[in-house]
């Protein structure tokens, strides 16, 4: 028997009875080492029986790391030379895990027991502690390593299950594999920190498995938040058919994270809810909402509350655009007077909105700031912001002019107190601000917030910019939004220039200078010509946006040449947008545009008809359609009527309509010429405040 386990040695004795060190409070500002005590405890140590100088020192090591004396212990480890003995732990373990493995005693005793391979990994394992308390990671982890280099050469199934539990090898081995993947973690190398983690789960290591699940957990949140763009698949020697290996650090994560679940599930680990929000996550950056909701139909009763289940399903359905199965979700948490439904009224009221139910929207939003006004500041806030845009939304559904300022009025009121309790540092809310605002045509706080807003997202985001440039041009700065445009060209690659071309073009268009809107016009064609031969598809597998900004822009083109009555140039890019849509609104209706300035107002009439078969509430169509009917004369007063006030109906703020009408008026003769002197009052107003394309 090794001296070490011989209790008539007091080194020893005071190195199996001390306590265990991950107990112990590790003092970090101790005195220097006294070599001459440390070399005089060795000589001793030394001189007790068998113990040799390794394991001596390592003996030392161990007892003044338990004291806390943390530099002496480092000093101490520095001197065991562990590839010095590297070769005999390897036999003694090979040796032991035989005699496990067998009844037969035929193998010739191991140059170490157990006892003494046990303490000096711990010696390598207590080493990586020292050098990691004072910083030095790379070389803590490499220290680490070699003690699963050594049991993994020396037992490539593992350690033997029937190893006395009493002894520390299992112990010593367990904290190992958990510490070398976060010393890699601190050293920064993450392909090193990644690897590790996948040698650790890969071999067996003999862990319970609690430890597996957490080095597990461990590792998925590490591939999740680490940081790293740069993905390290796992390449695996060994593939079975049909089996999933994951492409990237992602999909690594989520198989983790599902695996754990399941473990769950199967009640073979504890319960922890933060796996599922990791895993939703997870899924939800990677597209994978249907499968998630699929998870969460899945999980046992009791392991989330049903609310917060029922709530995270409706956010999959909303997110995969199956706005029906979300609203029914949440109504079954908030129709029972749940007290805690104010997440799924903000969410329900969100929802309602986008879908142009701005009734219930409002309900919602109202009902949400009721629930959460005393505990929430930030969700009332977001109450206060869908309760505003809702609002907004049914000002536009109002009968009476009564009807829609007291809604406006009230829409602009909740988007102000969002923002007060935001301190106005949330975009989405600035951006509201001014957009309502410019469509109240209150233009000078309109153009606060969004310059408020430029500055806070440092001119990261188009719509800022757009919305700028056209709350200059209703207040006939073209110039300056022209200037403004320039900046925002300036900071957007190429391929995202096309909104802020055609924006700019049309404030060439209102300064006069139609020639400069032409090449505009053209450059963000030859664009969009680059952009689909760069990615080698044909323009029909061009993303949708850009399809519709290319018809767009040949329509616009068409309404310059027919301005200029050059017929057949507006004919040709006619025939250009026609090809990519003939089911257009602004195609058609850009078409009628066309027969009415040849004065063929029978065909400018049919074309504008056929706009409203494709949009019934297209204010454009509305208006020419009247117009036509007025040239056309007879007894089509009425009906060309009928088409303005429905015009007006979808969009008060249409200056031709209102001109239009008057002149209508004006036709029925003194009867009718009060009514036509206040549309045309109007239509001179927002004439002086309109934008050269909708706010909105």
């Amino acid at each position: 028997m090794n001296a070490v386990n011989d209790p008539s040695n007091p080194q020893a004795t005071r190195y199996f009875s001390a306590p265990d060190y991950s107990s112990q409070v590790i003092n970090e500002n101790n005195n220097k080492p006294d070599e001459c005590n440390i070399e005089e405890a060795e000589s001793s140590l030394q001189r007790s029986d068998s113990l040799n100088c390794e394991e001596a020192r390592a003996v030392l090591g161990r007892y003044e790391y338990q004291t806390g004396n943390i530099e002496a212990a480092l000093q101490v480890f520095d001197g065991i030379d562990i590839a010095a003995v590297t070769l005999k732990i390897k036999i003694s373990l090979g040796v032991i895990g035989k005699l496990h493995d067998t009844s037969s005693n035929s193998y010739a005793a191991p140059p170490f027991s157990i006892n003494t391979v046990a303490l000096l990994l711990e010696s390598a394992y207590l080493k990586s502690k020292s050098l990691q308390n004072f910083g030095r990671y790379k070389e803590a982890a490499e220290s680490c390593k070699v003690i699963l280099d050594i049991i993994e050469s020396s037992l490539p199934d593992g350690l033997p299950e029937n190893l006395d539990t009493d002894l520390k090898l299992q112990e010593t081995l367990s904290n190992a594999v958990q510490l070398l993947p976060y010393l890699w973690q601190l050293a920064n190398l993450h392909q090193e920190a990644i690897l590790a983690y996948r040698r650790v789960l890969l071999h067996n290591w003999n862990l319970n498995n609690q430890t597996v699940a957490n080095i597990q957990k461990e590792f998925a949140i590490f591939l999740l938040y680490c940081g790293g763009e740069e993905a390290y698949p796992p390449n695996l020697v060994f593939q079975i058919d049909a089996l999933f290996v994951p492409k990237n650090n992602l999909e690594e994560a989520i198989l983790l994270l599902m695996i754990l679940l399941r473990k769950v599930s199967l009640k073979e680990i504890e319960c922890d809810p933060s796996i599922l929000d990791h895993l939703s996550y997870a899924l939800s950056i990677s597209g994978g909402l249907g499968f998630l909701g699929q998870q969460l139909e899945e999980l046992l009763p009791g392991f989330i509350d049903d609310n917060e289940k029922l709530l995270l399903l409706a956010l999959c359905y909303y997110g995969q655009d199956d706005d029906l199965s979300a609203l029914n979700l949440l109504k079954i948490i908030y129709e029972n007077e749940n007290p805690n439904c104010g997440l799924a009224l903000l969410m329900a009221s969100k929802i309602y909105g986008e879908n142009s139910n701005s009734t219930e929207g409002v309900v919602t939003a109202k009902r949400a700031i009721q629930v959460l006004k005393d505990k929430h500041d930030e969700m009332v806030s977001v109450g206060y912001y869908f309760l505003g845009v809702s609002l907004s939304a049914y000002s536009r559904l109002a009968v009476t002019d009564f009807e829609r300022v007291d809604r406006q009025h009230e829409a602009l009121e909740c988007l102000e107190t969002a923002g007060r309790l935001t301190r106005m540092v949330d975009s989405r809310i600035l951006y509201d601000l001014s957009l309502e605002n410019a469509e109240q045509r209150k233009l000078d706080a309109a153009f606060g917030y969004a310059n408020r807003l430029l500055t806070l997202e440092g001119g990261s985001n188009l719509k800022g910019w757009l919305l700028l440039a056209r709350i200059l041009s209703a207040q006939k700065r073209f110039g300056d939004g022209e200037s403004i445009i320039n900046a925002a060209l300036d900071q957007t690659e190429n391929w995202d220039q096309g909104e802020l071309l055609r924006t700019k073009a049309k404030l060439q268009l209102a300064q006069g200078d139609v020639k400069h809107a032409i090449q505009t016009y053209t450059r963000i064609l030859a664009v969009l010509q680059v952009k689909y031969k760069s990615f080698g598809l044909p323009k029909q597998h061009l993303e949708v946006g850009d399809r519709r900004l290319e018809l767009e822009i040949w329509n616009d083109l068409a309404t310059v040449y027919i301005s200029l009555s050059q017929w057949h140039d507006a004919e040709a890019c006619l025939v250009k947008s026609k090809a990519i849509s003939d089911y257009s609104t602004s195609t058609r209706h850009t078409m009628g545009l066309l027969y009415e300035a040849k004065g063929l107002h029978k065909e400018a009439l049919k074309a504008y008809k056929h706009a409203l078969d494709v949009d019934t509430t297209h204010p454009q169509s509305l208006v020419s359609i009247a117009v036509v009917l007025r040239k056309l004369g007879g007894q089509s007063g009425p009906v060309a009527r009928s088409f303005l006030n429905e015009a007006l109906r979808v969009d008060r703020m249409q200056s031709s309509a209102w001109y239009n009408l008057g002149l209508l008026l004006r036709d029925e003769g003194p009867m009718g010429l009060r009514e036509a002197v206040d549309c045309f009052e109007a239509a001179g107003v927002l004439k002086e405040t309109e934008p050269i394309e909708p706010f909105r």
